[in-house]
């Protein structure tokens, strides 16, 4: 058996077949270059343009054994920008990916990730198409700061027992943290925290058919200037998955989802709003299929959530999809796309509901045995009217160019 997507933890593979290599050491360094023209929000009654400058040396281990997977990526760097100088950036990025199957049927799997940097856009594969994912632990980062110092934290950790031939438990952790280190450059946006825990029994009652059930816990926490706002939540899912196929799935999941809302501090006074409880529904779907030579995710959830740097948790709708295809031998295109509402389950915050709708479009060339080129455009749409940093330039046009010298080395041959 296979650990459902609903309950997995993990994100879909965002490279066809074709790519997929394992047991390699891979090193390098990129150069990118890109053109915004909404860098800082409003100066002067009016959005600025910058151009940014990037270098990034990169290091990445995928390593399998009988009993382990081992993925480790790191990318340090520096930013630098043409007219905001004062935004420059040493950025971090780090993510590390661990399956150990401690015996034939008992699973543990473990992932973090780390970015400290000053755009959510300046990461080492400016090309890829973004995480989607099939169940709704991930972190919710859908509000989109212009040029700031920021640094976000995503773990999980999960153990998975097939007890019987059909029939498996498992339980899990996650986290996400997200901090501005300085709240001037992001008026109206706080930092935020999360911590949940699940549990789940998944059941095949055929070859490609699995159903289960699964609880769901979270602890939702943002930090305005007044106090700290929490919110916290239970849940009780059933999901299927049919599963045709190595490379494709389709589940589906639905519940009731329960929240306790704490006292909630607003951003213009010290008094907060009273506590207060209420019923959801959660729901959710995704399509993950993965091809030769293209792969796609697709994936859509209702839920109470973080709220990605607004005031509170939120009630989020979100959809994402993600679109891989090999053009020739050399050449690869990638389109992603979100649309995230998140409306503020406290009353009383409700000015600050709103909206992001983004895409990237781009394609890769690769030049030679090491070389390869990048080209890219972003669009990113926001309607946070509540939201200082964001209510009057809801816009946002990004273009890059990147080029990228790499290199790999088998391991253990």
């Amino acid at each position: 058996m296979v650990t459902p997507p609903p309950v997995s933890g993990q994100s879909y593979p965002t490279a066809s077949v074709s790519h997929e290599r394992s047991n390699y050491l891979r090193g390098g360094v990129l150069f990118s270059t890109a053109y915004t023209d909404n860098a800082v929000g409003l100066v002067n009654g009016h959005p600025e343009s910058d151009v940014s400058y990037s270098v990034a040396p990169t290091l990445a281990i995928d390593e399998t054994t009988t009993r382990t997977h081992f993925v480790m990526t790191y990318a340090p760097g520096f930013t630098f920008y043409q007219r905001f100088n004062s935004r420059n950036e040493t950025d971090q990025n780090a993510a590390i990916d661990f399956q150990y199957r401690l015996s034939p049927h008992v699973t543990f799997a473990a992932h973090d990730g780390f970015q400290k940097s000053s755009s959510v856009f300046t990461q080492p594969d400016l090309g890829s198409a973004g995480a989607v994912s099939g169940g709704t632990e991930g972190g919710n980062f859908s509000v989109i700061a212009p040029i700031a110092d920021h640094l976000t934290n995503t773990g999980n950790v999960g153990l998975t027992y097939q007890f019987a031939l059909n029939e498996m438990i498992g339980a899990s952790g996650t986290f996400t943290n997200l901090h501005y280190p300085n709240q001037s450059e992001v008026p109206g946006l706080f930092d935020a925290e999360s911590q949940g825990g699940s549990a789940f029994y998944a059941i095949r009652i055929s070859k490609v058919n699995y159903l289960g059930v699964a609880y769901q816990y979270q602890r939702l926490q943002s930090f305005p200037t007044l106090g700290t706002n929490e919110t916290q939540t239970h849940a009780l899912l059933l999901f299927y998955t049919l599963r045709p196929s190595t490379r494709f799935s389709i589940s589906v999941f639905g519940g009731p989802q329960y929240a306790e809302l704490g006292p909630q501090f607003s951003t213009t006074g010290s008094t907060p709003s009273p506590a207060s409880n209420s019923w959801n529904p959660e729901a959710g779907g995704s399509v993950s299929w993965q091809g030769r030579v293209t792969n796609l995710a697709v994936s859509y959830a209702h839920m109470i959530s973080s709220g990605a740097g607004l005031i509170g948790a939120v009630r989020q709708d979100m959809g994402s999809v993600s679109i891989g295809q090999q053009l020739s031998k050399t050449l690869s295109a990638s389109l992603g796309g979100m649309y995230a509402q998140n409306d503020l389950l406290a009353a009383s915050l409700a000015s600050d509901n709103g909206h992001t709708v983004s895409g990237t479009a781009s394609l890769q060339q690769q030049v030679g045995q090491h070389l390869n080129v990048q080209l890219g455009y972003t669009r990113l749409h926001q309607v946070y009217s509540g939201v200082a940093i964001l209510a009057g330039t809801p816009d946002t046009n990004r273009e890059f160019v990147a080029l990228s010298y790499e290199f790999s080395r088998p391991l253990g041959r």
